[in-house]
């Protein structure tokens, strides 16, 4: 989009950051069911993960759809809070409707990644995640550039690429993985809907603040809002490497409570986040490297450009913060304390706010006093979900669980 020109650049900017909500808004269905049937298989309770994986399946199909609803008559009220006017409208909206075609295809891929990852099956998604995003690269190649669909071509690109990794994660569930998803009663499907609406409240306070960023840095003029879109998508793509250390932190946490084993818990929160630590200083350096070239590939305007490595500049900063905050994440997913996740995210947003009130007020601070902001927002959350996974610690340590004389999986895996 950037090598179209700033206006496509820039409706992709909107439009990117209220589809992120409308994902963040299901994600529970991945996240819920990841630590459910990583508990519930370590507890010998197979009949009981197979229906939870079942009423994540079932919930999915119906939010999916009443989500694409919702997206196709609210677009233009949505591109039009987060900034977007005149032509930059109209861009955002075509894109916004067109995407919402895809979104009960995500939440199914959702619902088949909480499955296949609770069964420690790293290996299925990864194989879905490659094949998918390179069909969505070929297909933009061929819609944008080669059929000259422009904007639409790359929003119709996605949405293929999407039924075809819903129908792949289904076909894995059905039909490879070794526990399939069962027929959920109504007790199963309640539990889905509590924690997803625990986790739901805690997903729009976790949007909010990259919504209110964007939103943020619309205000700011064109350039800064092109700049601000090259440099957010390479931070989020390096960070969400973290999910190799957040992710097995929950399964092998959800398994170790699974079992009674608080010491392999320890052991995992322990390990990882010494790991995240490492990983989010060398995510720094290789993002503030980025900025050195990579701009050039996203946009041949000047000043955008610009503005992109101003951007990067600043995020390399945020790096180390968000790895443990990730990490944490999956700690506290571990122990499924959706509450606590909830709490964190709300009272997070006090630490953004301020912050980004100056930058509206003083412009010139400009996308540094963004990244500040962010910064902070992702500090605040380290140091809450790190505080409820202490407290989980110790309280364990003091015998609330007791410890198995043989260590579940996760303890044996951390401990060697």
């Amino acid at each position: 989009m950037g090598h179209l020109g700033r206006l496509p650049l820039d409706s992709l900017a909107i439009s990117a950051s209220a589809l992120a909500i409308a994902a963040w808004l299901a994600i529970f269905l991945s996240t819920t069911t990841t630590s459910a049937v990583a508990r519930l298989t370590a507890a010998g309770d197979t009949e009981g993960a197979a229906r939870a994986v079942g009423a994540a399946y079932l919930v999915a199909v119906a939010w999916g759809v009443l989500a694409a609803g919702v997206m196709l008559l609210a677009a233009p009220w949505v591109a039009r809070l987060l900034g977007a006017r005149h032509d930059v409208l109209a861009g955002a909206t075509g894109y916004l409707r067109a995407s919402a075609a895809g979104l009960p295809f995500l939440y199914l891929s959702y619902a088949g990644n909480g499955h296949l990852i609770g069964l420690e099956d790293t290996r299925t998604p990864l194989r879905i995640a490659v094949g998918a995003n390179v069909l969505n690269v070929a297909l933009e190649a061929a819609l944008v550039f080669g059929a000259h669909a422009g904007l639409l071509g790359s929003a119709w690109g996605t949405v293929a690429a999407q039924a075809a990794a819903a129908a792949w994660y289904a076909a894995s569930s059905w039909r490879k993985a070794r526990l399939r998803p069962g027929r959920p009663g109504s007790a199963e499907i309640r539990v889905v809907l509590r924690d997803g609406h625990r986790l739901s409240a805690r997903t729009i306070a976790l949007g909010a603040v990259p919504l209110a960023a964007t939103a943020t840095v619309a205000r700011l003029g064109p350039v800064a809002l092109g700049g601000q879109q090259v440099a957010y998508r390479l931070w989020y793509l390096l960070s969400l490497s973290l999910d190799a250390l957040a992710v097995p932190a929950q399964v092998f946490v959800s398994a170790s409570v699974g079992a009674g084993d608080s010491e392999g818990a320890r052991l995992t929160g322990r390990r990882t986040l010494w790991l995240g630590l490492v990983a989010g200083a060398a995510l720094g350096l290789v993002t503030a490297a980025l900025a050195l070239g990579a701009p050039a590939l996203f946009t041949s305007d000047r000043a955008v450009r610009h503005a992109a490595v101003t951007g990067l500049i600043c995020a390399a900063f945020t790096q180390p913060a968000a790895a443990i905050a990730f990490v944490l994440d999956g700690l506290v997913l571990g122990i499924a304390d959706y509450a606590a996740m909830r709490r964190a995210m709300i009272l997070a947003i006090l630490a953004f706010v301020p912050m980004a009130a100056l930058v509206l007020r003083f412009h010139w601070l400009g996308l540094p006093g963004v990244w500040a902001a962010l910064g902070l927002w992702l500090a605040a959350r380290s140091a809450l979900l790190g505080r409820r996974w202490a407290a989980h610690v110790r309280s364990a340590a003091s015998g609330a669980r007791t410890i198995p004389a043989t260590p579940s999986r996760a303890g044996q895996r951390w401990a060697g």
